[in-house]
């Protein structure tokens, strides 16, 4: 094979994560798709670049050798990328990037600001992932991070491309006196009595993958308060013993509220970047991808509850 950017990326990936499962999960991919690709790459350079072991994986000497360049050679890319003006006379592209509810974006934009300096980017807050894939279809926005559900993945023409950012846990918040305040994960069925808050329908299969997961778990909640807007007030309201919520697992709880896994995870939600395709170049679409990468695993580093959960359900196993 050829080596190529997009294998350099990965091999970073690999060695920022600390271990393939994490790094498949940060880049989108299986598992196995990240396995078979870094065999692929290690044939390559003729020697192993990383050593599994129960915690993950370490870089080889070799390894190391091989990540100091590549990490070189992307940012001399992004250098080389940056000197790409628009041949209309050097004025500025502008990209038009829409956001529902996502906790990468700012992160995310700080990063495409310092490695795409000549891009300017216009902002929007687009809550539906089907109304983000409306308006690029109609060619009103360029590129868009959204969700979607496994099962209920998200649809569009072939004028628009995606790709999966990370699968995500979904959490619980509950108030810091709630009865299952001392577990370390929550079953769903001991919620069924609480009131909830739940987003409104984000075109992308919300909230029906909550009704569906109730329904396996033998309930109908009890109480629905719809609510979606201030984040503060939110959470001041579950703090205030009103209610409970399906939440991001990297949020980040305030004072008198705490966040817990569900057992058996019965849910999960994906992140994802779509762009149109004919607007977008691939060295740009992949400033945008590993910018949302890097800013999740920032998010990671912050979030203690998902760090433990990730170390329950994958440390051992070195996933």
């Amino acid at each position: 094979m050829d080596l190529e950017l997009r294998h350099l990326r990965a091999l970073c990936a690999i060695a920022d994560a600390g271990s393939l499962g994490r790094a498949a999960r940060i880049l989108g991919y299986s598992q196995q798709a990240i396995s078979a690709q870094l065999g692929r790459i290690e044939r390559y350079f003729g020697e192993p670049l990383f050593e599994r072991n129960a915690s993950g994986v370490q870089p080889t000497r070799c390894g190391v050798e091989v990540l100091a360049q590549a990490r070189d050679v992307l940012d001399r890319a992004d250098a080389i990328r940056r000197r790409t003006t628009d041949h209309a006379g050097n004025s500025r592209q502008v990209l038009r990037l829409a956001a529902t509810n996502s906790p990468v974006l700012s992160g995310m934009v700080v990063r495409i600001r310092s490695r795409l300096p000549d891009l300017a980017l216009s902002i929007s807050s687009v809550y539906a992932s089907s109304e983000m894939v409306e308006l690029l279809e109609k060619g009103e926005l360029d590129a868009a991070i959204g969700v979607d559900y496994p099962g209920r993945e998200l649809q569009h023409s072939d004028a628009l491309a995606h790709r999966g950012i990370v699968i995500e846990p979904s959490f619980v918040a509950v108030p810091a006196r709630h009865r299952v305040r001392h577990r370390m994960e929550v079953a769903l069925a001991e919620l069924a009595d609480d009131a909830w808050f739940l987003t409104p329908d984000d075109g992308a299969g919300w909230p029906g993958v909550f009704y569906e997961a109730c329904h396996a778990a033998g309930f109908s909640p009890a109480a629905i308060h719809q609510f979606y807007g201030d984040q503060v007030q939110f959470q001041n309201m579950i703090a205030n013993g009103l209610g409970v919520s399906i939440v991001q697992a990297t949020i980040r709880p305030i004072s008198g509220v705490l966040v817990k896994p569900l057992t058996s995870t019965p849910l999960w939600c994906r992140y994802l970047l779509a762009w149109r395709r004919e607007c977008l170049a691939d060295e740009v679409v992949e400033t945008l991808f590993r910018s949302a990468t890097e800013s999740y695993r920032d998010l990671i580093a912050q979030s203690t509850h998902f760090q433990a959960w990730m170390s329950r359900t994958y440390g051992a196993v070195g996933s």
